[in-house]
C-alpha cells in the first residue's frame, strides 16, 4: 500500500511541474505579444491637412453631328450630293483635315436604292465633325444651304492636354497642403519632419453642359448659324496629407 501511495505522490508532483512550465511559456508568449503590440503603436506627432487646386479650360476637342437632307425648291429637288459638296468645301476652307469629317450613319449609303424605288424620296445623310473651335463650326454651317441642314448638335467634348493638366493640379494641391501644414505647425512652435501618408481625393472634372441646340431646316430661312454657349471644363483636385512634426 505504501508503494502505491508513493507512486501517486510522484505523479502529482510531475503534473505540477508540467503545469508550471506551461504557465511560464504562456507568460513569455504574452509578454512577447505585448512588447510587439507596444512597438506597433505610432507615437509620432502628426498633423493632417488637405490641399486643393482648380482651374477651367475651354474644350478643344468637340464632336458635332450634322444631318443633311434633300428638299424641294419649288419643283426642283436640291440633291444630297450638292449639299455634301458644300459641306466638304466648307470644312476644307475652315482648314479642318478631311479625316475629321466622317459619315456616322451607314444607312446614309442606301439612299440611291431608295431613289430607284421612289423618285420622290428625299435622301438624308448624317456626318460627324471634329473641331477644335466652335467658331469654325459656325463658319461651316453658314456656308451650307440652310434649308438642307436637318439638324446639328454637339455629341461630346474634351480637352487635349487634360492628363498633363491633372498632374500639374495635383502637384499644386500637394504644395498647398504642405504650405497649410507648415504655418499651422509653426504657429505652435513646431516644424514639419517629412510626409507620413498621402491620400488622393480623386478626380473631380465637371464637363460643360452646352445648350443642346438644333437647327431645323424649316427654321433656317435666314441662313444664320445657331448660337452656341461657350462654357469651360472645370477641374478640381484635393489631396489629404499627413505630416510628422517635431
Amino acid at each position: 500500500m505504501e508503494f502505491v501511495h508513493h507512486a501517486h505522490h510522484n505523479s502529482t508532483h510531475k503534473e505540477n511541474r508540467i503545469m508550471k512550465k506551461l504557465i511560464a511559456i504562456a507568460l513569455v508568449a504574452f509578454l512577447g505579444l505585448s512588447s510587439a503590440m507596444a512597438q506597433q503603436v505610432d507615437l509620432r506627432r502628426k498633423i493632417s491637412v488637405s490641399g486643393s487646386a482648380e482651374t477651367e479650360v475651354t474644350p478643344d476637342i468637340i464632336y458635332i453631328s450634322i444631318s443633311l437632307k434633300e428638299y424641294l425648291n419649288g419643283k426642283k429637288k436640291v440633291e444630297i450630293t450638292e449639299l455634301e459638296k458644300q459641306l466638304y468645301a466648307a470644312v476644307q476652307k475652315a482648314g479642318i483635315a478631311k479625316e475629321n469629317l466622317t459619315i456616322s450613319n451607314l444607312s446614309s449609303w442606301n439612299y440611291a436604292t431608295e431613289k430607284k424605288k421612289n423618285p420622290d424620296f428625299l435622301a438624308s445623310k448624317q456626318y460627324r465633325l471634329k473641331v477644335a473651335d466652335l467658331n469654325k463650326f459656325n463658319a461651316i454651317i453658314e456656308a451650307i444651304d440652310a434649308k438642307g441642314i436637318a439638324n446639328t448638335n454637339i455629341e461630346s467634348y474634351d480637352y487635349s492636354k487634360i492628363e498633363s493638366l491633372k498632374k500639374d493640379l495635383k502637384i499644386k494641391a500637394l504644395l498647398a497642403a504642405k504650405e497649410k501644414a507648415t504655418y499651422m505647425a509653426e504657429a505652435l512652435g513646431n516644424k514639419l519632419n517629412g510626409v507620413i501618408e498621402i491620400q488622393d481625393g480623386g478626380d473631380n472634372i465637371i464637363q460643360p453642359v452646352y445648350r443642346n441646340y438644333m437647327m431645323k431646316a424649316e427654321m433656317a430661312d435666314s441662313g444664320a448659324a445657331p448660337e452656341i454657349d461657350f462654357k469651360k471644363i472645370k477641374l478640381n483636385f484635393t489631396v489629404n496629407v499627413v505630416f510628422e512634426i517635431r
